[in-house]
């Protein structure tokens, strides 16, 4: 349990500690002349108190992420401890600090077009399309999931027969049909209505449940199961199939959000948006993926110790078919009873919902950023909507999860190696340390380089020296295009 203590106190310091420094490199102003005065229109640009735009950032950014991606990266052993712990100060609160600060000095801009102010227009061009993507599977992630653990728990035989089989073989049940049609109901609503008319009322109040489960998992761990919590000892990776599942990449991609994730920089400009003072940014940035990473490190340390150690883990994910929400169920009956269960339930079910609707509204947001259409009207947001919607009913009906899921680690850690890059440009523009977002960015930008090569779903390399060399001379060839940009827009800016 030493190591548990270790990296949950290095991450609550870390936030007094290198938040105030990433504070003081940002030139962090107590000024009001933030984009949600300046640029209010009772839709996207409206003021929200400090606790509520921290506990919806905090929302947004979560999702399904540290809680499934932290049982099932739990997997690969207490190296999961470290890379939670690592990511989360150094890689992933920099990284959502700096882009929502960016976003905030910018009139609330989306990702794309911060990263064509930054890295040029060609880079903006693929970044439009490239978010817009990601957030339509972020969206179909966060819509099949609630849908099938809510079909799970209701008993229907009327509705349980199959209404659509998808070309990959995948069934739908009526009753599973019925369900996702009433959650994309929800999203179109809550994508299209003002901010503080759903998201600014209600996400607060799922966020605060958030960490209810989380502290109540803790408890557990202090007073049932800290003896079964593994200590690190070394770098080893216990994953079964081992060989198959190498440390580098997988473990970068299967924990990303509680270490780092480039969807919470599509997330930030939405709460850049809402802010009061920019002296908020510390707290709303910053301490929401702390916060993120301690449930992550929580969620992972109550998988290794509740199955008696990683390998009852790993035995455990392949008992169930990798279902991390059952996994979830089992911890959660048991850790907390029947009743608080439900609501853990519940909560992983908001959870997903909630970051669903608002990766919607981010695609809608970069959309009507890339055609120019303002969206006071809602006529014209519908219109924006409509297609969104349509593409991501169409993901979840014709792909198998596995893949869909898969493709999302890839393409989320992606725009994160992105955001990573445009942070550099952004720090030399102002004369700042560049350091803090230039090893960042090496390291995902070779944890992306060398997936290509290493996953099954792309070149699937069994030679995992030459696929490593690739992923290398890969990495070498970015970074080298990169810090070209990095000079030149930097110098321009500056």
């Amino acid at each position: 349990m030493i190591t548990f203590i270790i990296c949950l106190v290095a991450l609550v310091a870390a936030y007094f500690l290198y938040g105030k420094y990433l504070d003081h490199v940002a030139g962090i102003r107590n000024t009001t002349d933030v984009p949600s005065k300046t640029m209010f229109d009772g839709v996207d640009y409206i003021p929200l108190p400090r606790w509520k735009t921290f506990l919806i950032q905090l929302l947004n950014i979560a999702g399904l992420g540290p809680i499934f991606g932290a049982l099932l990266g739990a997997a690969y052993g207490p190296v999961a401890f470290v890379w939670i712990t690592v990511g989360g100060i150094f890689f992933g609160a920099m990284h959502d600090f700096f882009s929502g600060v960016i976003s905030l000095r910018n009139g609330g801009l989306s990702l794309p077009e911060i990263v064509g102010k930054y890295l040029g227009g060609g880079s903006k061009a693929v970044m439009r399309w490239f978010s817009l993507a990601l957030m339509i599977l972020v969206g179909a992630v966060f819509m099949s999931q609630p849908a099938e653990l809510i079909a799970e728990r209701i008993t229907a035989p009327a509705l349980d027969g199959v209404a659509f089989q998808s070309p990959a073989g995948h069934t739908f049940s009526t009753l599973l049909l019925i369900i996702l049609g009433l959650i994309l109901v929800y999203y179109l609503v809550a994508t299209l209505l003002p901010i503080d008319k759903i998201i600014g009322k209600i996400y607060p109040v799922f966020g605060g449940l958030l960490i209810f489960m989380a502290l109540g998992i803790l408890w557990s761990l202090f007073t049932e199961y800290g003896n079964q919590i593994p200590e690190f000892t070394g770098f080893q990776n216990m994953k079964a199939n081992a060989e198959k599942f190498p440390l580098v990449p997988m473990l970068f991609t299967t924990i990303a959000c509680g270490a780092i994730s480039g969807f919470h920089a599509t997330q930030s400009p939405l709460m850049a948006r809402c802010m009061r003072n920019e002296n908020e940014s510390r707290v709303v940035f910053y301490g929401a993926m702390i916060s993120e990473s301690v449930i992550a490190l929580i969620w992972a340390a109550i998988g290794m110790a509740f199955w008696g150690g990683v390998e009852g883990l790993n035995g455990a994910i392949a008992a169930n078919g990798g279902a991390a929400a059952i996994l979830v169920d089992k911890i959660a009956t048991a850790t907390l009873g029947e009743v608080l269960a439900l609501f853990v339930i519940f909560g992983v079910v908001a959870c997903a919902i909630t970051s669903g609707d608002t990766a919607f509204r981010s695609a809608r947001l970069i959309a009507a950023d890339m055609f120019g259409i303002e969206q006071k009207s809602i006529v014209k947001r519908i219109g924006v909507c409509i297609p969104v919607f349509a593409l991501g009913l169409a993901i979840i009906l014709l792909l198998p999860f596995g893949t869909i899921w898969s493709y999302f680690a890839w393409a989320n850690q992606t725009l994160a190696v992105f955001t990573l890059w445009t942070i550099c440009v952004w720090l030399h523009s102002k004369g700042r340390n560049i350091w803090i977002a230039l090893i960042p960015a090496l390291v995902m930008t070779y944890v992306c380089a060398s997936y290509i090569f290493v996953s099954p779903l792309m070149f699937g390399m069994e030679n995992r020296l030459v696929a490593y060399l690739l992923g290398g001379v890969l990495t070498a060839l970015i970074a080298a295009f990169m810090l070209k940009k990095v000079y030149s827009y930097g110098k321009k800016l500056s």
